[in-house]
């Protein structure tokens, strides 16, 4: 996909794209894209961490009905 393009091609895209979006965009449109990445770190980071706890008290409440079931066949 990529075969053809050398490094002269990509600086014609960036020379287009600064003309196109302007150099005064450029920035905040940077600013809102490094927001956005560290939002999509954050909820993901939240997520495993969920995850994790999601697990943990699925063991917990498995080992909770177990020891309840062997204490009942014991009676």
């Amino acid at each position: 996909m990529w075969n053809g393009l050398t490094g002269w091609h990509f600086l014609i895209i960036i020379a287009v794209v600064l003309l196109l979006f302007g150099a005064p965009k450029l920035p905040g449109l940077a600013k809102s894209l490094g927001q956005s990445l560290r939002i999509f770190r954050s909820e993901m980071k939240q997520m495993k961490d969920e995850g994790g706890s999601a697990d943990a008290k699925s063991d917990a409440a498995k080992s909770a009905s177990d020891k309840n079931t062997t204490d009942n066949s014991a009676s």
